[in-house]
């Protein structure tokens, strides 16, 4: 399974860099985007990212149910959400695959994922991958962090090696919730992040 993984893996990333030059992610600084658009939850409500984020701050992720990358990065995906819950911000996870709606990324499918995982936050379907496009998404998993004044933060991965959790150097995610929180400056502000491409309708 590894194996299988690793391979997907390695065909995905060949392809990542000549989609992201096509969509350019949201600057540093940039307001929370679209923030009154309502999204459908899969616990059945409609939802918006301004009806989700707290007076702390709000963490979106940009993720799927079957990318290689969402996989290998499951159980980091429901320990940094449940970190940020924790230090009082909202959490949101975003599903853009508007081209994969009759399969894999399914609004049914998304509901059996979210609760094999055990999310106790928004998984939402963001149609026609409006948000995705605001946002300058390109991959899956990929986040950005807002501050108590709806302003970015942090963009990127969740840490600095998406491949392999236990040779994890730094987690860049974790580290700009804790200084956010501390009322610093994110030092690291922007990583690379390396996931599945976002499937468009017209990719």
């Amino acid at each position: 399974m590894k194996l299988f993984l690793l391979t997907c893996i390695a065909i995905t990333t060949i392809a990542i860099t000549s989609y992201a030059q096509t969509h350019t992610p949201i600057a540093i600084g940039t307001a929370l985007p679209m923030s009154d658009v309502k999204m459908k939850d899969v616990s059945g409500k409609e939802v918006s990212m301004k009806d989700v984020a707290t007076k702390k701050g709000l963490l979106v992720m940009f993720s799927c149910n079957t990318c290689p990358y969402v996989v290998l990065n499951q159980t980091r995906t429901k320990e940094i959400c449940e970190y940020a819950e924790k230090n009082g911000l909202g959490v949101i996870i975003i599903n853009s695959n508007e081209n994969m709606r009759d399969g894999d990324d399914s609004y049914e499918a998304m509901k059996k994922y979210a609760e094999a995982q055990g999310y106790n936050w928004s998984y939402v379907v963001d149609t026609d991958s409006k948000l995705a496009d605001a946002f300058g998404a390109t991959r899956t998993p990929e986040t950005f962090l807002f501050n108590s004044d709806n302003k970015l933060v942090y963009h990127g991965a969740i840490d600095d090696n998406p491949k392999e959790a236990t040779k994890v150097a730094r987690e860049h995610l974790k580290e700009a919730i804790n200084e956010m929180k501390g009322g610093k400056e994110v030092s690291v502000k922007e990583s690379r992040s390396v996931g599945c491409s976002i499937k468009r309708k017209e990719d």
